[in-house]
């Protein structure tokens, strides 16, 4: 992988992870890195999904591919704000 495939893939997972973040209901309160890290993951998950189903042929931009990414994204922003997004102030007794 080249050092333009990594600022396109943090760069795709930004936008991912932010668009995740607004389409997910609720508050999500957990950090910017990590909703990056999940845009990331859901790009490579959204995918692969699109592939194996048969609607990815990996040239040029695909929207279907695009939207599988996306809910991928927003299930799993949704996800880690369950697991870690908790609110400290509220654990205190």
């Amino acid at each position: 992988m080249t050092i333009t495939g990594i600022f396109s893939a943090v760069f795709v997972g930004l936008v991912l992870g932010v668009l995740g973040r607004l389409i997910a209901p609720g508050k999500q309160k957990i950090a910017i890195w990590l909703t990056i890290l999940v845009g990331i993951a859901a790009a490579f998950v959204g995918t692969a999904i699109a592939r194996g189903i048969g609607y990815a042929d990996g040239t040029g931009w695909s929207w279907l591919e695009f939207f599988t990414q996306l809910v991928v994204a927003a299930v799993g922003v949704s996800l880690v704000a369950g697991f870690a997004g908790k609110d400290r102030r509220a654990v205190r007794n």
